[in-house]
């Protein structure tokens, strides 16, 4: 439900446009106008961002270097700088906390930021986006784009609407009428899967969600069901947190053949493993629930978790967990990608408890 207009808060979602391969461009101008992908351009290789040159020929992040190559026979492939990428990310948040402290990071190339009070006395949401923006132009030398609005979830939606290098304000009085008329699919936190059974069901629009009684929606998405009978009336007022608590920490491996015996699978987790060691131990935390992620060849996905009466970081007893659960059922198919990751995480509990360490009209 919107809020009085004393309590109304003013939410900006900045997101910067195709963000790696913009640096890239950025730092490599012989790469500036031609279309870029990062990552592998292999036959298992997969596309983690691609430059707008590149969408034009149909090039999307996630998709394999192999069908990248064939939508775009030009295609320029770069290898990741995860590295510069924070170094830049870092750079773009600075400006952010000249503007509020409530700013929530989503990655690293997008963020929420709660204007409502914000260190500038500006009461313009809309004219903070815009100064924002080209700040960032200016003084990094990327573009981004914006939404604005009264809640997270519809500036999120909004800063989509006139990308690239463009922003977007739905005003509190307009975000009803926005949400009836948006297609279902434009809907944050509707993917492809929910969207083709929503068609199914005649929802196709907002304003179609709407009209369906809560007790429809429960029965056929469960608990999401609610979600989506809130979001339509903009009920929606969760508020932009600047200390959002890390969930989980993984490490995965796409492999240029197909595997199809487990030894070979051990001898790559081993690998993983010691690599999602190095991250935990860099962010200083462990965690209780390990999982294993299987991809086979058919792109089918499975994964199989166990939780442990303690705190876990090691290596050797990550390892030694994720042998259980490889042979707690066999391998249906050869296997393309493995990958483990550990949650339920003491990043909100006492440092080092109990871890197991065998090394020991509202102004818009």
């Amino acid at each position: 439900m919107i809020m009085d207009s004393q309590h109304i808060q003013k939410i900006i979602h900045i997101d910067m446009d195709a963000f790696y391969a913009s640096v890239e461009q950025m730092d490599n101008p012989e790469l500036q106008g031609k279309p870029v992908a990062v990552g592998g351009g292999g036959e298992r290789g997969v596309v983690a961002a691609a430059s707008y040159e590149a969408r034009k020929f149909g090039v999307r992040s996630a998709m394999s270097g192999f069908m990248a190559r064939k939508n775009c026979p030009n295609l320029i492939f770069v290898k990741p700088r995860f590295t510069r990428y924070k170094e830049i990310s870092q750079k773009i948040r600075n400006i952010f906390f000249e503007y509020t402290d409530l700013v929530e990071p989503l990655s690293l190339d997008e963020a929420y930021l709660d204007v409502t009070l914000n260190k500038k006395n500006n009461p313009s949401a809309s004219l903070i986006a815009q100064e924002i923006r080209n700040r960032i132009y200016h003084e990094v030398g990327l573009k981004a784009s914006a939404g604005i609005s009264s809640s997270k979830f519809v500036a999120k939606i909004a800063s989509d609407i006139n990308k690239p290098n463009g922003q977007k304000t739905i005003p509190p009085e307009e975000i009803i009428l926005f949400l009836e008329d948006l297609p279902i699919e434009k809907f944050f936190g509707i993917g492809k899967v929910t969207a083709a059974k929503m068609f199914q069901l005649g929802i196709f629009t907002g304003m179609d969600l709407k009209g369906k009684p809560l007790e429809f929606l429960a029965t056929h998405f469960k608990n999401a069901g609610a979600h989506y009978y809130n979001i339509v009336r903009g009920i929606h007022n969760n508020e932009v947190q600047p200390n959002r608590i890390q969930k989980s920490v993984a490490a995965e491996h796409t492999f240029i053949k197909n595997l199809t015996s487990e030894i070979y699978m051990l001898e790559r987790l081993n690998k993983i493993a010691a690599e999602l060691e190095s991250r935990l131990l860099k962010s200083k935390i462990a965690g209780k629930t390990v999982t294993l992620k299987i991809k086979y060849s058919d792109f089918t996905q499975q994964t199989r978790s166990k939780t442990l009466p303690f705190f876990v970081k090691d290596k050797a007893l990550l390892l030694a967990t994720v042998k259980d659960l490889l042979f707690q059922e066999k391998i249906k198919d050869s296997v393309r990608l493995l990958g483990i990751s550990v949650s339920n995480l003491n990043n909100n509990t006492k440092k080092n408890e109990n871890i197991i360490d065998v090394q020991l009209k509202f102004e818009f």
